[in-house]
């Protein structure tokens, strides 16, 4: 199921860019290369450390046989409309702009989007799943002295909320949110903000993502970049900036820049 989801997200073509080819197995991948000099990670939030797809389960208990339908259309909707919004010039706050493309998709699928159906599933996006790697490996990283912080297209109230519930909010120095420059990824401003934030150089702070379009944006803008493969038969993007590192795992990181 989670495989046709991603599936799904592939086929709307709504991201901007996106990793290629050159890719190492974590079993083949040691730190003689320089990786040893990352001192910080930033981490992609909506897809990498949160479910987005853990509201399925709330979208099925409001629209019975609708669940996955309405889940998927309503993250593609997100990430189409961020992209777009950018291209345009014309920014509303991540927030606005989930709310907004949960009411397309409803709309699309011809379905009664009431006040209080409305308000339970925008709630749900402040506590969202964590993924099962994410706690482990921010504490494995954590005891090795690494900077950990959030880089997303999220409002940082929905940040904020979304790390709290899955308790790493106490792992992070930072949460830092596209709405200090008002423009969404993949635009390179984006991930300078990152470098900026954390006081770090492309050759010390890594970017860590599952969404390959992520990962080729932060490559293009050139940052060490890693993607973590959660789905083995997910091909990466073919924008020619192709992740520094694959894992399939947030744990699989520490091995990676122990020194």
């Amino acid at each position: 199921m989670k495989g046709d989801r991603r599936e799904f997200i592939q086929a709307v073509g709504v991201t901007a860019a996106a990793a290629a080819v050159d890719t190492v197995s974590v079993a083949g991948a040691q730190s003689a290369d320089g990786l040893e000099g990352i001192e910080g990670f930033a981490f992609d939030a909506y897809g990498t450390l949160f479910d987005v797809f853990s509201v399925t389960a709330l979208c099925e208990e409001l629209f019975p046989g609708y669940g996955d339908g309405l889940a998927q259309r309503w993250r593609a909707k997100q990430l189409q409309y961020s992209l777009l919004r950018s291209l345009m010039g014309r920014h509303k706050d991540f927030w606005l702009v989930t709310e907004d493309a949960l009411v397309y998709a409803t709309k699309s699928l011809r379905l009664d989007l009431t006040q209080a159906k409305r308000g339970r599933l925008m709630q749900a996006y402040l506590t969202l799943d964590a993924f099962p790697d994410v706690r482990p490996g921010l504490e494995a990283l954590k005891r090795q002295g690494v900077r950990l912080a959030i880089l997303s297209n999220g409002e940082p109230r929905m940040l904020e909320a979304a790390a709290k519930s899955a308790g790493i909010d106490v792992l992070l120095d930072t949460i830092i949110s596209v709405e200090d420059i008002r423009i969404f990824k993949v635009s390179p401003r984006v991930y300078y903000l990152g470098l900026d934030r954390l006081q770090a150089s492309r050759a010390t702070m890594g970017f860590v993502s599952s969404n390959s379009w992520d990962v080729n944006g932060a490559g293009s803008a050139g940052l060490t970049t890693f993607w973590i493969q959660r789905s083995e038969g997910e091909p990466p993007e073919e924008l020619g900036f192709p992740a520094n590192r694959v894992v399939r795992a947030i744990t699989d990181l520490p091995v990676l820049v122990r020194g």
